[in-house]
């Protein structure tokens, strides 16, 4: 495993290793991991230059910043300077290479990490298992016969591999928290509106998301801050102040409500999932049990409103170049094109009305813990997998528990914990609009309590 980004920024600080010796590690790694299908495209020539220019610039006596030496690899989503913006599809090959960064990756590096390339993902982001017809699928770091999940699923693997520190992603119904989930990592989804989403393809303007994933909570916060602040390019973006939760990290738990969602949360899954749950909550101190109203009826609002909203971005494709889509997305779309606008409206009137029953529910607890999947990794080509007493199509029923929770658009951190030591699996830390620091405290006391991790104790 590499090391963590607070590690490479501490070494680089003291002299102990170089920008250019962080990015010639990274690289190697990702060249002997390259049977798990993570990346896409490297960007090997450019990461070398900036490694030797920050370098240069720290002899010179420039101070480093937060970020300085760390490599780091966004999914395929992100536009990258010179590379087409593929977003896991065939068609979007033959776009123009962008001109520039996007805005996230702009701001990373503008805090000193390095990147060295684009990861796979499913196809325009409408997947869950990392399983991508195109590029093939990303594997699972923990064992590659299984999915790494999705659809930021070359983020999990790449991270879950050591092969960078920090990945970043998007997030609509469950894309960084399933693969952190299935990959064992630590993943945060910020509040609706947070970070900018300028200058990376969208796949649900109304539902997207982009956050990071890492090796460590301190990671996260770490990349979170770097990424933080206004963006005019951005017009969806939340009018909030830049709010640096790094200072806040450490500050513990004591006085926090802490509770467990039941109810909704609470049935239809694998037992590792409840296992996992049990374990934070115990390890965490979180003795009451809160149920989320009307959850089932969130997921099912939320897969209108993706669906709907998925299939008008891409009306002129599915006319034009139907036979390029990989065949579920594109059916899945199509089936979008058919909503009646009145279920359209009625899953935004509910999505209001769901919002104002969770902020009622958050003046009684300050963070909600639930399973993030319903199940651990799946096998590589699985079809079903069984939900209770039934046997459901595997590839939808994934983001069960992720969807009513970005569906209004919560900050989550994602926490990998392992019931056995076979294969970990995640658990949602919930907290707040605008709560990321909460979140992120309660992650990191189930980090140094030793029930999240990124291997078995």
């Amino acid at each position: 495993m590499t090391r963590t980004a607070s590690a490479i920024v501490a070494d680089l600080r003291r002299g102990r290793t170089s920008a250019a010796a962080e990015v010639d590690a990274a690289l190697d790694r990702i060249e002997a991991g390259a049977r798990l299908n993570a990346f896409t495209d490297l960007v090997a020539d450019r990461a070398r230059r900036r490694a030797a220019a920050l370098d240069a610039r720290i002899a010179a006596g420039e101070a480093p910043g937060p970020l300085a030496g760390v490599p780091f690899a966004v999914k395929n989503l992100f536009d990258i300077a010179g590379l087409p913006t593929r977003a896991g599809s065939r068609i979007n090959r033959e776009r123009m290479p962008a001109a520039e960064d996007g805005a996230l990756v702009r701001r990373m590096e503008e805090a000193g990490a390095i990147l060295v390339g684009a990861l796979n993902m499913g196809e325009y982001a409408y997947d869950f298992t990392g399983e991508n017809v195109h590029d093939g699928a990303s594997r699972n770091p923990r064992d590659p016969a299984r999915m790494s999940g999705g659809s930021s699923g070359g983020s999990g693997t790449a991270v879950g591999a050591g092969m960078v520190p920090v990945a970043l992603a998007s997030d609509t119904n469950g894309s960084i928290r399933v693969p952190a989930s299935l990959c064992g990592v630590f993943g945060l989804k910020p509040s609706f509106g947070r970070l900018s989403r300028a200058g990376s393809f969208p796949f649900v303007a109304s539902l997207d998301h982009l956050g990071p994933l890492a090796g460590s909570v301190a990671d996260l916060a770490l990349a979170y801050d770097a990424m933080q602040g206004a963006d005019p390019d951005d017009p969806m973006q939340a009018p909030r102040p830049t709010e640096p939760v790094l200072p806040e990290l450490d500050k513990g738990i004591a006085g926090l409500r802490i509770a467990r969602a039941g109810g909704y949360f609470a049935r239809d899954a694998a037992p590792e999932a409840f296992a996992a749950v049990r374990l934070a909550a115990e390890a965490l101190g979180a003795r009451e049990t809160v149920e989320l109203p009307e959850a089932a009826r969130a997921r099912a609002a939320a897969y209108i409103i993706t669906a709907a909203e998925g299939a008008a971005l891409h009306r002129d494709r599915l006319r034009q170049r139907a036979g390029d889509f990989d065949p579920a997305v594109r059916d899945r779309l199509l089936a979008g094109l058919a909503i009646p606008a009145a279920w359209v409206s009625e899953a935004q009137r509910f999505r209001r009305w769901f919002h104002g029953r969770m902020l009622a529910l958050f003046r009684e607890v300050d963070i909600i813990l639930a399973p993030a999947t319903p199940v651990r990794a799946p096998l590589l080509g699985q079809t079903t997998m069984r939900l209770g007493e039934a046997e459901v199509p595997l590839r939808p029923n994934m983001g069960v528990f992720t969807q009513p929770i970005s569906f209004i658009g919560l900050p989550v951190v994602a926490i990998p914990v392992w019931p056995d030591r076979v294969l970990p699996i995640g658990v949602q830390v919930i907290a707040p609009p605008w709560c990321e620091d909460l979140a992120l405290r309660v992650a990191r006391a189930a980090e140094r309590l030793g029930v999240a991790a990124l291997s078995p104790a």
